[in-house]
């Protein structure tokens, strides 16, 4: 499986902003140097799951404010359980074995971290969810 963790690694991003010290705790650590990297690689996915997820749900999003769109979001990731654990799958499949072994000891606070930089990543492109017009 070495083969399949090296090509894993070489298709994510590198992010400049995703610093890591040795007082960096390894919660955060495994979130800037996997969740951050793994999200920004998956974002036209999320993109497209979370289009798919409100045109399931009657396209309802499309009429509301931004203010109610970014609550709409939120609520989304955060309570629809059938919806976050499609999100999380996204994620973690593009997780190397090492990387994979590590969450899952501590996959109760990673999956936190890791829905909120889904949520963020969402809501900072909402400007990219809005009805795509009919070709």
């Amino acid at each position: 499986m070495k083969e399949r963790d090296e090509l894993l690694l070489q298709l994510r991003p590198h992010i400049e902003s995703a610093v890591v010290k040795a007082s960096t705790l390894p919660d955060e650590q495994f979130q800037n140097l996997t969740l951050r990297p793994v999200i920004l690689l998956q974002n036209d996915l999320l993109l497209e799951a979370f289009r798919n997820y409100v045109q399931k749900h009657k396209n309802v999003f499309y009429g509301m404010s931004i203010e109610k769109r970014l609550a709409y979001i939120e609520n989304a990731v955060q309570k629809d359980m059938k919806f976050r654990n499609s999100l999380k799958g996204m994620i973690i499949g593009q997780f190397t074995i090492k990387e994979y072994s590590y969450y899952i000891t501590n996959s109760s606070a990673l999956n936190k971290r890791m829905m909120d930089l889904v949520k963020n990543r969402l809501q900072s492109n909402i400007q990219l969810l809005d009805k795509l017009p009919a070709v």
